[in-house]
């Protein structure tokens, strides 16, 4: 059965229903949303950090947490839920009601790095997750044994193809940004370097400080304290900018290496679902936060640097990060230990 409209065309009463129905139950759900939204928060925050208390990701998440929390009024939690290298925390999160009170401090290894790494990830980095927004960065550093004879990045690809196999690298494990960076600069370099595991940033760094390791790409934070010591050397910043605790260093890039660049960023990511009115304020509040010159003071000397950027601007990174490593990877022949 048909009726006629004025306009003199036919509608099915059950299907103009049924339209009706959905566009209600539509309208009921974005309503929810913005009730929920509004009351937001009502109770404390949780902050998950997939990985051990005391590493950057942590500190990070501790220093930006106190001052969201004031922020909020409600005090923000960190959860440490370390393993299978984030993946454990991340699913936590992934699974997670989408009410804003659960929060994933996303590292990049864990969003872009670790769905190439394993067999199986409990996750998608793309459809689980809703970008808040950035909170920093733990920079890279391209280092070497103080009796290593290379004093610049040239000198050190030269060393590395007079010498080939020669040289040992260290890392904090497989698949780690310590391990990746230095498989891209032995890509772009047409170099062979030894690499040698570690579990962990720490034992890495003291291998390297011993001199049982010649090279290691070492996050700024994980050597800033033996920066003074005399048993190192940093010959470059492996991202796209200089180190703000070593504004004299220059980049891989303006090195002799163009095109070479390694961000190691730490950001925040809801459920997927999660109110874009709680994401919108998560992210400004973040942004407040890093404003603060203490704040900053704070991060700067632990080697992290505050970075922001805004929900769209983290998805499109982790976007383009995931079809970037996945070629190093693939081509390296990279698995996770």
């Amino acid at each position: 059965m048909h009726e006629v409209t004025a306009m003199g065309r036919c509608v099915n009463p059950i299907t103009t229903t049924r339209w009706a129905v959905t566009l209600a139950g539509a309208c009921l759900l974005i309503s929810t949303a913005t009730v929920l939204a509004q009351g937001w928060p009502g109770k404390p925050v949780r902050f998950v950090v997939p990985f051990a208390p005391g590493g950057g990701n942590d500190i990070l998440a501790r220093v930006v947490g106190e001052r969201l929390g004031a922020a909020l009024g409600q005090p923000v939690v960190v959860d440490n839920r370390p393993g299978a290298g984030g993946n454990i925390g991340a699913e936590l999160v992934a699974r997670s009601a989408p009410d804003g009170y659960t929060q994933l401090v996303a590292a990049h290894a864990t969003l872009v790095i670790n769905p190439h790494m394993y067999a199986r990830v409990p996750f998608d980095p793309v459809k689980d997750f809703a970008p808040v927004g950035l909170m920093g960065a733990l920079p890279v550093v391209l280092a070497v044994h103080a009796d290593v004879p290379a004093a610049s990045v040239r000198e050190l690809i030269a060393l590395a193809k007079a010498r080939p196999g020669g040289l040992a690298y260290a890392s904090a494990g497989s698949g780690t940004p310590h391990h990746l960076a230095a498989e891209m600069f032995k890509s772009q370099t047409g170099t062979s370097m030894v690499h040698v595991p570690f579990k962990g940033g720490a034992p890495a760094a003291a291998e390297l400080l011993s001199g049982r390791v010649q090279v290691m790409f070492a996050p700024i934070n994980n050597i800033a304290p033996y920066l003074k010591s005399g048993k190192l050397r940093v010959l470059a910043a492996a991202g796209e900018r200089r180190v703000q605790m070593l504004p004299d260093v220059p980049t891989i890039a303006e090195a002799g290496l163009p095109g070479y660049a390694v961000e190691n960023w730490i950001g925040l990511a809801a459920p997927a679902g999660t109110s874009q009115e709680i994401i919108r304020r998560l992210n400004a509040e973040i942004g407040n936060a890093l404003a603060q010159g203490e704040v900053r003071q704070k991060l700067n000397a632990l080697g992290i640097e505050p970075v922001t950027a805004t929900p769209a601007q983290m998805a499109a990174t982790i976007v383009s990060e995931l079809a970037r490593w996945g070629s190093v990877i693939r081509n390296a022949g990279i698995k996770a230990d």
